[in-house]
């Protein structure tokens, strides 16, 4: 990426049809404008109302709330939501926050860029089903380190099909830790997943049964190595541990069950929790297995990660597939270069497990706005 395209205004509309007419890609190309700047200014997004030392909390159903309320359902590292916004006139900026970084599984905040691109993505597409053209710049700033992105609200326009699909399945998309049926996703659907990676400049691969194989096997002995590790336990037992208020972190009914033969390496969240009751379930024999694949390893290709992530989670659940992360092998450098495409150099940045089921996975809580709303 050069640095053009730190300046570049993307949309969240259009609509690709694959040979069955039936059949919608939900992805769509980027629009480049060329020139320094490209920042719209309008005077009713977010508000004409000047920022002030304490935000004020958007009202519900009001453009910025419903906005921010669709982002922050995001997907990220156990249930940390490590991102922060900051509405004025221009726009919205998109922060990450490393007080939220996981110190442990994520010494150099890979994981906490990926989920900040996910609710990136995500505020993208509540944009554009606001009816207004989402404007992106990333990394607007570079001498702010945890800027992220600047979204701001372009010309009005029609809301496609492409756009409808995936704001409705923001918040219906959620991680499923259950068994999946033994039926295969079919090809159309992972070629629609594909298109998808695509188009935020992600490779998505689905793993044959070899790579499936070696794959599992990978994530198997990460969860291996982490079990007796005492720093992982206490991190896992931060974003385990239960109260009445609280907003974030994996409460006990998004565990899900544990493996009746562990064949399915599933991340343990129950481990420093040995009082709570997780039955032991028979998990598929032959989980489909995607990975997404950058061309680098920096900041802007961890956002391309995490914007190719979601918009792959959010048409798989608009398909009606359900998905969960296995990023085990991609906490450990050792087992990560292992995963490196050896052909390519493409870096792994997100495994991904595909299926059916129909069981819903368990809502994870969010914080609220006021919490995630900064001056």
């Amino acid at each position: 990426m050069d640095e053009r395209d730190e300046r570049h205004v993307a949309w969240a509309g259009g609509l690709c049809r694959s040979r069955r007419r039936r059949d919608m890609v939900i992805s769509e190309p980027p629009v480049r404008v060329a020139g320094r700047r490209c920042v719209v200014l309008v005077s009713d997004w977010p508000g004409r109302e000047p920022v002030t030392a304490r935000p004020r909390v958007p009202e519900p159903g009001s453009a910025l709330g419903d906005c921010l309320a669709l982002a922050t359902a995001a997907p990220s590292l156990h249930n940390s939501q490590p991102w922060l916004f900051r509405a004025h006139r221009a726009g919205i900026d998109v922060h990450a926050d490393p007080k939220r970084r996981l110190a442990v599984l994520d010494p150099t905040g890979r994981e906490m860029w990926i989920s900040v691109a996910a609710a990136l993505l995500n505020l993208r597409v509540a944009v554009a089903y606001r009816g207004r053209t989402p404007l992106l710049r990333l990394l607007p700033a570079p001498s702010a380190e945890f800027l992220v992105a600047r979204v701001s609200a372009g010309p009005r326009g029609p809301v496609s099909p492409t756009v409808r699909a995936l704001a409705r399945a923001i918040p219906r998309r959620r991680s499923n830790r259950w068994p999946f049926s033994d039926l295969a996703v079919p090809s159309g659907v992972l070629e629609e997943l594909v298109a998808a990676a695509a188009v935020e400049g992600a490779i998505l691969r689905v793993a044959g049964p070899g790579a499936r194989v070696r794959v599992l096997g990978l994530a198997q002995e990460a969860e291996q190595r982490w079990r007796p590790d005492s720093d992982y336990r206490r991190e896992l037992a931060e974003w385990t541990l239960e109260t009445p208020d609280r907003r974030d972190g994996v409460p006990g009914p998004a565990m899900g069950p544990r493996s009746a033969d562990d064949a399915l390496p599933m991340r343990d969240f129950g481990l420093v929790r040995p009082g709570a009751r997780r039955p032991r379930l028979d998990f598929e024999g032959r989980p489909t297995i995607a990975m997404v694949y950058t061309g680098g390893d920096t900041p802007r290709h961890w956002l391309q990660a995490g914007q190719a992530l979601q918009r792959v989670l959010l048409t798989a659940t608009a398909r009606g597939v359900a998905s969960n992360l296995l990023t085990q092998p991609l906490e450990i450098p050792q087992l990560r270069r292992r995963l490196t495409d050896p052909a390519t150099g493409w870096v792994p940045q997100a495994i991904v497990r595909l299926g059916y089921t129909r069981r819903v996975g368990a809502a994870t809580p969010r914080r609220p706005l006021g919490d995630v709303l900064v001056t």
